[in-house]
């Protein structure tokens, strides 16, 4: 009898043997292609021994120190790489040990940054509905995923939310992608005034939304409009690439894209690969100053940011990910990972939508290809399509209420940067026996 608190009390799980490139091998032997990275974590794949050498070098000379007594050097030369490779204007790095903390610093920064400098009445969020930020009370209330936060809504902050932008749900007939864009954008504005033009902090999106609603990318200008009424009215934008960062989508930072910049980008997953817990909170120079001209004190803190061990890793990884080109990579293989999709899938009658960038691809489950309506939420084919693709020996990442948190459903692909096309060719063939089995 195991004695470990699982995600779900009635799944029986294989216990994870070994781990080697793209594949994850368990007690029987059996290998599963890892398709979504975990949760789209191991960008770099399982067993390399460049980042496991620098864990263990580290090891060799500190494993922890406390950063109310110390800084150490992994952790410094982490903040420079990652400030190197940064969006044009931030500065600083405030390293964590995943995602939920990453995103829960950026909160709690961006409340304090305007006690700081004299705006306390600012005390409001904004989010977009169909998305998803962490676990923790704060990150949970900003997100707009549903189902996730049900259950402790009592215990959570007020949080507006405008519509995503998610062109394959929300575009008319009869608008341009340009125009779409600009519409869902300009309902930021609507609810900064409604709410009162002094009184919002930040605004908070995943440039490609992640998890809940399946890699969904922005039409060109969304983030663009974004930015000015952000920047009109003095509220920081707050970029989630916890998922979608790291070349995830092809580029280190997914905001590139978009030429952008944001005030607080959060990271995590990928940073790590998955070989330590780490992620970043990542701020401006204009935001540090603040502090630094004020109380000088940041109002946050947990027991291992900045660890040593971690950051080595995560120095590892960064290396690899620029200098090793393989963020490069990830854009290039996601093409062909893309193109392979949609020749197998393509027309499938059940196959809505193939969506994403880079190394992050989703495909749109559907009843109707024509009308775009979904399965009932109660056949949960998601779920059915995650255990036939396992069983085949493939991870995928199926979610369902795709849509507004109940209805919809869509298989998330994350694979490792390392991909050949003889791997793409195996996720597309255990995809066809789970999709040809269920749909």
């Amino acid at each position: 009898m195991s004695h470990i608190f699982p995600r779900h009390t009635k799944a029986i799980l294989p216990t994870v043997f070994r781990g080697e490139g793209v594949y994850l091998y368990d007690q029987s032997g059996k290998a599963y292609l890892d398709g979504s990275g975990g949760a789209a974590v191991s960008c770099l794949g399982h067993g390399d021994v460049d980042v496991t050498h620098a864990i263990k070098a580290q090891l060799d000379r500190v494993a922890f120190a406390h950063t109310s007594f110390f800084t150490s050097e992994p952790a410094e030369q982490l903040a420079d790489k990652l400030i190197a490779h940064a969006p044009q204007g931030i500065d600083r790095v405030y390293l964590v040990s995943g995602g939920s903390e990453a995103m829960e610093a950026a909160l709690k920064l961006a409340r304090q940054y305007f006690v700081e400098i004299g705006q306390p009445q600012r005390r409001h969020v904004i989010a977009r509905q169909q998305s998803y930020h962490g676990n923790t009370l704060g990150a949970l209330a900003t997100g707009g995923n549903e189902w996730r936060r049900a259950p402790f809504a009592p215990l959570m902050v007020e949080t507006s939310h405008v519509s995503p932008c998610f062109e394959y749900r929300g575009r008319r007939d009869d608008e341009s992608a340009a125009h779409y864009g600009l519409r869902v954008a300009n309902e930021l504005e609507t609810e900064i005034q409604r709410l009162g033009e002094d009184t919002v902090f930040a605004f908070v999106a995943e440039p490609v939304v992640g998890a809940t609603a399946g890699a969904v990318p922005p039409v060109d200008g969304y983030f663009r409009r974004i930015r000015d009424i952000c920047d009109k009215y003095g509220v920081l934008l707050i970029l989630d690439e916890v998922m979608c960062g790291m070349g995830r989508t092809g580029t280190l930072f997914a905001c590139e894209q978009e030429g952008i910049s944001p005030d607080i980008v959060a990271v995590a997953k990928g940073l790590g690969a998955g070989y330590q817990p780490i992620g970043a909170m990542l701020c401006s120079a204009r935001i540090y100053a603040a502090f630094e001209a004020g109380s000088g004190f940041f109002q946050h803190g947990h027991t291992y940011v900045g660890h040593p061990v971690a950051s080595a890793a995560a120095l590892a990884v960064l290396t690899k990910l620029t200098d090793g080109g393989l963020v490069k990579r990830a854009a290039e293989m996601g093409e062909r990972l893309n193109d392979a999709l949609v020749s197998a899938f393509g027309q499938h009658p059940h196959v809505g939508d193939i969506r994403g960038r880079g190394m992050f691809r989703a495909l749109e489950i559907v009843r109707d290809r024509d009308t775009k309506e979904p399965f009932a939420p109660e056949l949960a084919k998601h779920k059915a399509l995650k255990a036939a693709a396992f069983e085949a020996g493939l991870i995928c990442y199926p979610m369902g209420g795709t849509i507004d948190g109940k209805r919809g459903d869509h298989i998330l692909l994350a694979p490792p940067f390392i991909l050949e096309d003889r791997h793409i060719d195996e996720i597309v063939t255990k995809l066809q026996i789970a999709i040809g089995a269920h749909l």
